[in-house]
């Protein structure tokens, strides 16, 4: 498989500076390949990179587990769900020390946030603040983007800064 870099921007950037100094490139990885492509290709085209942040979210754990909903009781304790936010945070941040391997620049700054992937990054994209976001995308279409949705497409909507798309191609 391929892959093509897209250049997609926020077409209302009116309302924000850009950021003074080196820029401040925010990566975005789900420890897939096409993840690690679009991180390379992004970084091959920017000129001057300066801060490199490496940005995975993984998804909340569901309180219901603990609590329980109306009539069901919980399925875990709060222990087991600790114990799970904890695999998790362990799992996304392998998932992270092996891209910074991959890419082979310890400089990289990594970052483990919980919630809906395309908020999370519009808002660590905000915090930072970023200069650019780059991130990857499987560039489905029809139906099963507007079941499974669009990470990428959410962040070009709704980033305050430009977005560096890479899309998959078969």
């Amino acid at each position: 498989m391929t892959a093509a870099p897209v250049w997609c921007e926020n077409r209302d950037m009116s309302s924000s500076t850009p950021p003074a100094g080196p820029p401040t490139v925010l990566l975005c990885t789900d420890g897939s390949d096409l993840a690690l492509t679009a991180i390379r290709q992004g970084l091959a085209l920017l000129v001057t990179p300066g801060r490199l942040v490496l940005l995975t979210v993984a998804p909340p754990v569901d309180p219901t587990l603990v609590t329980g909903t109306g009539f069901a009781g919980g399925v875990m304790s709060f222990d087991e769900k600790n114990d799970l936010v904890e695999a998790q945070r362990d799992a996304a941040q392998i998932t992270l020390d092996e891209t910074v391997v991959e890419l082979g620049n310890p400089d990289i700054e990594t970052k483990v946030e919980y919630g809906d992937a395309g908020r999370m990054i519009c808002d660590v994209a905000a915090s930072l603040p970023a200069s650019v976001v780059v991130l990857g995308t499987h560039g489905r279409r029809g139906l099963r983007r507007a079941v499974m949705g669009s990470t990428a497409d959410y962040v070009v909507r709704h980033a305050v800064c430009p977005v560096l798309v890479q899309q998959a191609q078969d």
